[in-house]
């Protein structure tokens, strides 16, 4: 490959110049002030910034947002020390999910086969009730179902299915999720209907 040849192509991070340095030298530093732990501070900078927040959202120190007018956080999301929301292409958190400490969520990859390395931009979209354990990674393009685990440290490149609980580099499934001693049924156990 040929990285003094790369180009951003048609790619726009999706703000003007203007904003992103705003951001860059004003907003997320303050935003990943470790010394400024207040949650509603920093969902009101990342509101300034045009990220669509909900309510009852609880940011730890630390965490960095690379744009925020490209994430939306659902009601009562939670988002833990040091995270990285590393969002060239939008993130989606819906309502009652658990980031933990140091995830990686990562919305770009490169073409490896392309002489120019270009860069390949896919949202992350995670649905209600998941949790992200600690120091996990979860690739650009993917779905987590709702309800879903990602283990401690795991990482994916794939989405995941709806309540079931994923570990390991890559994650695989390794059981279904119970809450409050109810068993949800996996739509893959049911019949299928002709």
């Amino acid at each position: 490959m040929r990285l003094d040849q790369y180009t951003l192509g048609n790619y726009t991070p999706g703000a003007p110049l203007w904003k992103q340095l705003l951001w860059y030298f004003l907003g997320e530093p303050l935003f990943r002030a470790h010394w400024l732990p207040v949650s509603t501070f920093k969902v009101l900078l990342l509101r300034l910034f045009g990220a669509k927040i909900g309510q009852q959202v609880r940011i730890k120190p630390g965490v960095r947002v690379k744009f925020p007018w490209r994430l939306t956080l659902g009601d009562y999301t939670w988002i833990g020390e040091n995270a990285w929301l590393d969002n060239v292409a939008p993130i989606t958190i819906e309502n009652h999910v658990c980031i933990s400490q140091d995830v990686y969520l990562c919305t770009g990859n490169h073409d490896w086969r392309d002489p120019h390395f270009k860069l390949i931009p896919a949202a992350i979209y995670i649905a209600e009730g998941s949790w992200i354990a600690a120091r996990a990674v979860v690739g650009p393009g993917v779905t987590i179902g709702k309800g879903a685990v990602l283990a401690l440290g795991s990482v994916t490149g794939r989405s995941l299915e709806p309540m079931t609980i994923y570990a390991g580099n890559p994650a695989q499934p390794i059981k279904q999720r119970v809450i409050s001693g109810t068993l949800v049924i996996h739509p893959h156990d049911l019949p299928k209907i002709h």
